[in-house]
């Protein structure tokens, strides 16, 4: 995950903890977390990195609509993430 910015994490999380969210509903979701709007000129570009580095899957809902879904890699590097935070973290 070093390699990805925080915005691009929290993306992926949200995608990780949803089923087949749009675009949209991934929009929503990090809009209530960093309690701002999100612009479509921020939101798309990253979540295309995230598709190209091959974390997300990018598919076609209807004509209009996309959907994103964590990828088995995707959800190793969150795992490896999460191992590597606890190292640091014991509450």
């Amino acid at each position: 995950m070093h390699d990805l910015t925080g915005f691009q994490r929290d993306l992926l999380y949200v995608i990780a903890g949803a089923d087949q969210p749009s675009g949209q509903t991934v929009k929503d979701e990090v809009e209530k977390y960093y309690s701002s709007e999100i612009n479509h000129g921020r939101l798309y570009p990253n979540l295309d990195t995230l598709v190209n580095k091959e974390l997300v899957e990018k598919g076609q809902l209807d004509r209009r609509t996309n959907y994103y879904a964590i990828t088995d890699s995707g959800r190793e590097r969150i795992d490896e993430r999460r191992e590597w935070e606890e190292q640091y973290l014991d509450f």
